[in-house]
């Protein structure tokens, strides 16, 4: 009951009348940012978020987190049409998507999907609502080596949960970790890796980083690709929306499978798009209809979908309740909430309860108003790719540089803004993630925080981080995650059959 009490507080909060056009505003740029290819929910937001700076923070929130829900919804337009995913996370949607549509069924594909979408977000939403208080409750209790402990259990799970090389994974993390020690010391004030620049005292902000290696990154490869737009157009009859609407529970059992997939998937650093393709691959196994999974099945479209928006939308747990973020997109949030003087965490639901709840609610108002943009203005975001894509890269790389020189006024970040487009380019070439990279840079100085509060306090003992069972498990867990990768090669080591074995002599009858 308290949580639907404050849930109701945080509705009043949103629902004024700036925060209601602001919501729409967000729905509609995140969808613009979802249908172009090379940019995305993480890229949206960096980009979009030196406009918050003047917004009060509740209003800054509603908005930012508005476009990465349009961005979620914007991605299986491109991908039902054009077969070109707008996100990585509507790959699998192309794999049905698209030849439903060369069936003259994309009506009923993009309904599919929009609705699966929504479906996903709201499984997602009332996971948040219900839970995010009791774990900030738990988090309460926590001091300099517990936060050490959850900090390395991040770092850990990208390592030991990641879809990539678990060595590339930690190399990004470590040029993350690098690029977070520039600038000040806050423990000793001493200059550390500033080799003499002014400008570096600060630091690298995360803002210009994120803008370049994501924004500057991708359009860069989308230049080398040669991207050309052709593919379905569509229109969403009401008569075909409806019919669909009648089709979908039919996959109840799938919808909640997926939500469930996407969730944990989520709150766990696997992202949006191995939930994704989680979800697509249960289905495919499980469904009566799997053998005719990608020929145009409308399931092969709801289990993607649901899977993504629950994963997309259950990240943002972590990040409210323990200032953890559990994506990209998080990730950049979280670096918003720290230039608006808020401090992600367990204490963010007691010292900013409006902001919080508010926030909440409009996850709610944010993804019902991205329903209903999406199912009316499909013809409009359609024709958006009709655009040469020599008009739009340019126009993506002069709003990249507003953005970065609006964070310091200063010539010098647009140059670090190129510097980091040209790392995010080549890191995307050699097959590099970037999400490591990003987290590194945004809790790095915050987990060497912890890390040397907790030495002070034990004089230099390792021991303090399984001092009591709570910090141990937590260490533990995160030491078991670092080592998965080397223990799960080992058990596929030992299952490998024997070279020159010979395969088991089958009974004679």
């Amino acid at each position: 009951m308290e949580a639907l009490n404050a849930l109701f507080h945080g509705f009043a909060v949103v629902l004024t009348p700036t925060n209601i056009v602001l919501m729409f505003v967000g729905i509609v740029l995140g969808v613009l940012i979802g249908v172009l290819p090379g940019l995305g929910g993480a890229n949206g937001v960096a980009i979009l978020l030196p406009l918050t700076f003047s917004m009060s923070p509740t209003s800054a929130i509603i908005m930012l987190s508005c476009i990465y829900w349009g961005a979620l919804f914007g991605g299986a337009i491109t991908s039902v049409l054009f077969n070109i995913p707008g996100e990585p996370w509507s790959v699998a949607t192309t794999f049905d998507g698209y030849p439903m549509a060369q069936q003259g069924r994309a009506g009923a594909a993009l309904t599919a999907a929009f609705t699966s979408s929504f479906i996903g977000a709201f499984f997602a939403v009332l996971m948040i609502t219900f839970l995010a208080p009791l774990v900030a409750k738990f988090a309460l209790k926590f001091g300099p080596p517990e936060f050490f402990a959850v900090y390395l259990l991040t770092f850990c799970s990208f390592v030991g949960m990641g879809k990539g090389s678990p060595f590339k994974t930690l190399a990004s993390m470590c040029i993350g970790f690098a690029l977070a020690a520039v600038g000040l010391d806050t423990v000793t004030g001493q200059l550390r890796l500033t080799f003499g620049v002014p400008e570096l005292i600060r630091g690298f902000d995360f803002l210009i980083a994120v803008i370049g290696l994501f924004g500057i990154g991708e359009i860069l490869l989308s230049m080398e690709e040669g991207l050309k737009f052709s593919g379905k157009t569509a229109k969403l009859d009401p008569r075909v929306v409806l019919e669909t609407w009648k089709e979908l529970p039919k996959y109840w059992v799938t919808s909640l499978r997926s939500s469930l997939v996407g969730i944990w998937m989520g709150i766990t650093p696997g992202g949006a798009t191995p939930a994704s393709f989680m979800s697509y691959g249960l289905a495919k196994k499980i469904s009566r209809d799997g053998a005719k999974f990608g020929t145009g099945q409308i399931e092969g479209v709801i289990a993607p979908e649901t899977a993504a928006h629950a994963a997309g939308t259950s990240a943002l747990l972590p990040m409210l309740a323990l200032g953890i973020p559990g994506s990209p997109t998080a990730a950049v949030l979280l670096g918003g909430l720290l230039i608006w003087g808020l401090q992600p965490g367990p204490l963010l639901f007691v010292e900013q309860k409006d902001f919080v709840w508010g926030l909440i609610a409009s996850m709610y108002l944010g993804n019902l108003a991205g329903l209903i943009v999406v199912l009316t203005t499909v013809p409009l975001f359609a024709a958006i790719l009709r655009i040469p894509f020599s008009i739009i890269a340019p126009v993506i790389i002069v709003i990249c540089a507003i953005g970065a020189y609006t964070v310091h006024s200063a010539m010098l970040d647009i140059w670090f803004m190129l510097l980091f487009g040209v790392f995010g380019y080549v890191f995307k070439k050699l097959d590099y993630p970037l999400a490591p990279l990003v987290l590194a840079l945004v809790l790095g100085d915050k987990a060497e925080d912890s890390f040397r509060q907790s030495m002070l306090l034990s004089q230099g003992e390792m021991s303090i981080f399984f001092a009591n069972g709570l910090v141990g498990s937590i260490t533990g867990l995160a030491l078991i995650l670092l080592a998965w990768p080397l223990v799960a090669r080992a058990i596929a080591a030992v299952r490998r059959p024997k070279p020159g074995a010979l395969p088991a002599e089958r009974p004679v009858d």
